[in-house]
């Protein structure tokens, strides 16, 4: 490893992260785990020696291999290094860094590209579901320039649309809403626990003492909020047969309120102890999927689209996520629009192990 591990350094959706073939990274789990903290540099705030933003949305790791299924072409391990904790967890999967998945698959050689658009299937082995991306490849190369806009990123890139079947329940037992029910109450705050590609706890905003307008800054400084809602995570977590949650990046603990731009409903989001610049992927699907139902935090603040699309409000913008309905109005597939591009491609350079 001292001579450099090959590694793309990619924006996927609103989120960075490093993407490494597996190839290129030790077999045995702990030793990945150790080399992954020294090349972003955590355990440190500033994660000042390796690659990390000192930012958890810019501390993530994709790792990828050729497909050990028939109905897909590639596997993708996310991993989430802590920025000050000698942590990385798979307790969760990440729909944004997943929107680099297709084009560093094709980058690496892993998927051949074809003429102008190459669909690309996506096991996601945190979860253990397909997702399908359609990447831009003209002149069988991938093009990140493009039309597409996405809140919380600059510029306009090349389009990345996903779309995903077999969300409910990804990491609580198969079941979108695992209690059974649309509300629990967890110290005296009604909260929807749900889990359609993401495990999140859906509350009211109003219930916590806050309007769900405040600014990202202003409630990370509120540490009263934050320690209320680490003791009601801590309750879910069991609840949503995640067992101990103490450790683990799930569940995600999202505020609610009545939509202020045009939106199907409005958030903030903590992932799960710093607030999210925006929302994540799979997180916005858990919403619009809360706000699907016939009660509950989300339900009763949401306007629905005639459309389809729902458009999550964040502190940055607008998450759009589309819902495919069965007869039966139960959320058969559904998608989203990310971009993602290419920053730098070449060699990573592990800090020594710490004393």
């Amino acid at each position: 490893m001292s001579d450099g591990i090959p590694c793309l350094w990619m924006r996927g959706g609103t989120s960075k992260g490093a993407y490494f073939r597996a190839s290129d990274l030790p077999e045995d789990r702990a030793a990945i785990d150790d080399l992954l903290l020294r090349v972003m540099g955590s355990p440190d705030p500033r994660q000042i020696d390796g690659i990390g933003g000192a930012d958890p949305l810019t501390s993530k790791v994709a790792i990828l291999s050729p497909s050990s299924r028939a109905d897909a072409d590639v596997d993708y391990l996310f991993l989430q290094v802590y920025v000050d904790q000698a942590l990385v967890s798979d307790a969760q999967g990440c729909g944004n860094i997943l929107a680099g998945v297709g084009p560093a698959a094709i980058e690496r050689g892993i998927v051949a590209a074809r003429a102008h658009v190459t669909p690309v299937r996506i096991h996601m082995l945190n979860t253990g579901e397909i997702a399908v991306a359609r990447v831009a490849t003209p002149g069988g190369r991938v093009g990140y320039e493009g039309a597409a806009r996405i809140d919380g990123v600059p510029g306009h890139h090349a389009g990345v649309p996903l779309m995903f079947t077999g969300l409910e329940g990804s990491m609580t037992g198969g079941a979108a809403l695992p209690t059974g029910r649309a509300v629990d109450v967890i110290d005296g705050v009604a909260c929807t626990l749900i889990d359609m590609g993401m495990p999140i706890v859906v509350m009211d905003a109003a219930d916590l003492g806050i309007t769900g307008r405040e600014t990202r800054e202003a409630l990370e400084a509120d540490t009263a909020l934050k320690a209320r809602l680490e003791t009601i995570r801590l309750q879910a977590g069991p609840m949503m047969r995640l067992g101990d949650v103490a450790d683990k990046s799930v569940p995600k603990m999202t505020l609610v309120s009545v939509p202020q731009a045009g939106g199907a409903i409005s958030t903030r989001s903590f992932i799960p102890h710093r607030c999210h610049a925006t929302i994540g992927v799979f997180a916005a699907v858990s919403v619009a999927a809360a706000c699907l139902l016939e009660d509950g935090a989300a339900s009763r603040l949401a306007v629905l689209p005639s459309d389809g699309v729902f458009r999550v409000e964040h502190p940055t913008g607008v998450a759009k996520v589309m819902i495919e309905r069965g007869a039966d109005g139960q959320v058969k597939a559904a998608g989203t629009l990310r971009t993602a591009r290419k920053l730098m491609d070449g060699l990573v350079f592990p800090a020594p192990p710490r004393d």
